[in-house]
């Protein structure tokens, strides 16, 4: 979907890309139109309205790629091309480019399989309409199918999806984790063989057009070649790292399509990620300096194996040198997600760099939208946060092996200021859904808004960076398809 957003004091906006100059000034930093807004928020003195939805769009969950794979879960998360940005001189708010969009590890439902990790390249038109609730308009936002890039391991193997079952060692990597599959990795015949899985949720197109991808199973960030190959891999603290039975284990506990019955002792790890919660998200500065991600919600040890006490997750600043060849870690800081009514955690899907000190945090609840029991989400928001006044806690004993920045029952460090954290866009507001004919809550019908939303883009509204922009948002469909009533939907803001 998208939404039109505007900062009124929001001169962190002006940070440019390489091509633009600096001291680039804004356009409308005096500007106030928070008296039409449907959401607005002040965080750190940074105001930020939310303007409207401004278009929606689909893709059916039955559509192919190049290889003939079902292209689903393309919603985990997504990197605009700002190169191939364009804003039509011909047509009044008709705008084109080039987005890319990452699966996560392939269908599961039943079982991991041997699907091969990659990255979809697709083009798109967007078009401004007017809509209102009666008279909505039509999808505006088109999707074209365009590339598909395959991702190898270090030696040229295919990645794969399946969970790992064991750890292997190349020569310049962090020890990564591997899978041992029988057959062909999907339930038929074949010799077996073995690959390094990735369950991949975060994007970022470096400019010397390499790609870095976080990863839930390892909790690590890679880097590819623009040819798809593994060229380099970012090991978290250890406080991040897996662990049981004393031994680093990058299993998430999900059984192969092939083997269901399939368990490991103990299903949760004692210490590190929790199964199914690692770095969810990733962005990086426009100069390509810095890399940022964060773990879904809490490690373990921080109270991340119940729902309720996983509020206390953790944020990464990556320096970047010599083309990722050098990276270090510069800062860690505590994130503190959102508490919602029912007790539970919003854990984060996404983030998306602002400045360096402010980012937005795409939170959620779980378990409502479309082809779920409740249909009503209670939280899905793009948020702020800001970094600004938290407490570093990089190389503490925070960072070792079972390392705590918060108590078992969530409770953080006394000695520990977390990020600042600025509730604001909603996706939720049926006011805005029903200018396209959308809706959260209500009949289980094909625009009921989808479960999982996980990514973020920023579309300029005018040429450079400003202060107004289109946030992208598409959701996560887990590859499920059935006749093609499943869908990807899109969000835009500006």
């Amino acid at each position: 979907m998208l939404f039109r957003a505007s900062a009124v004091s929001f001169s962190l906006l002006a940070l440019p890309l390489t091509q633009v100059v600096l001291a680039n000034p804004l356009v409308h930093a005096a500007r106030d139109n928070s008296a039409a807004a449907v959401n607005t928020t002040t965080c750190n003195g940074k105001k930020y309205v939310y303007e409207g939805l401004a278009g929606y769009g689909k893709l059916a969950s039955d559509a192919r790629d190049k290889f003939g794979d079902t292209i689903g879960g393309i919603g985990s998360s997504i990197a605009l091309d700002k190169s191939a940005w364009k804003k039509s001189k011909d047509k009044k708010g008709v705008y084109s480019g080039i987005i890319w969009g990452l699966p996560d590890r392939g269908w599961n439902t039943e079982g991991t399989q041997n699907t091969q990790t990659r990255i979809h390249k697709f083009g798109f038109t967007f078009e401004v309409v007017d809509a209102t609730v009666k008279k909505p308009a039509k999808p505006n936002f088109d999707l074209t199918y365009l590339d598909t890039l395959l991702l190898t391991g270090p030696d040229g193997t295919p990645l794969t999806g399946l969970d790992p079952t064991t750890t292997v060692n190349y020569t310049g990597f962090p020890t990564l984790p591997l899978a041992k599959y029988t057959g062909d990795g999907f339930g038929g015949s074949g010799p077996g063989g073995s690959r390094v899985p990735l369950d991949t949720e975060g994007l970022v197109i470096a400019l010397d057009g390499t790609y870095w991808i976080s990863d839930e199973y390892a909790a690590y960030v890679y880097q590819f070649s623009p040819t798809g190959r593994m060229i380099s891999a970012i090991r978290t603290p250890d406080a991040f790292i897996p662990l049981r039975n004393g031994t680093t284990s990058f299993s998430a506990a999900s059984p192969p399509i092939y083997d269901q019955n399939y368990t490991i002792n103990p299903e949760l790890p004692s210490t590190g990620r929790n199964n199914n919660q690692g770095l969810e998200a990733l962005t990086r500065s426009p100069d390509g300096k810095f890399l940022y991600t964060m773990l879904q919600s809490a490690t373990v040890q921080d109270g991340g194996s119940k729902s309720k006490n996983r509020r206390n997750t953790r944020f990464l600043t990556y320096r970047i040198k010599d083309g990722g060849k050098k990276v270090e870690l510069e800062a860690e800081y505590a994130v503190q997600l959102p508490v919602l009514s029912t007790g539970k955690i919003a854990a984060q899907s996404e983030m998306h760099y602002i400045s360096p000190t402010q980012f937005l945090v795409l939170a959620r609840d779980s378990g409502a939208g479309h082809g779920q029991d409740d249909s009503e989400s209670i939280y899905r928001n793009a948020d702020v946060i800001d970094i600004s006044n938290a407490t570093n806690v990089k190389g503490t004993k925070a960072d070792a092996f079972g390392g705590q920045i918060a108590s078992s029952s969530g409770v953080l460090n006394a000695d520990i200021t977390p990020a600042t954290y600025c509730p604001w866009l909603s996706f939720n507001v049926n006011a805005e859904l029903g200018k396209f004919g959308l809706h959260n809550g209500g009949e289980q019908d094909e625009w009921l808004l989808n479960e999982k939303w996980e990514s973020f883009a920023l579309l300029p509204v005018n040429e450079g960076d400003g202060d107004e922009y289109f946030l992208i948002s598409f959701s996560d469909n887990d590859f499920i398809t059935q006749n093609g009533k499943s869908y990807d939907f899109l969000w835009w803001i500006s």
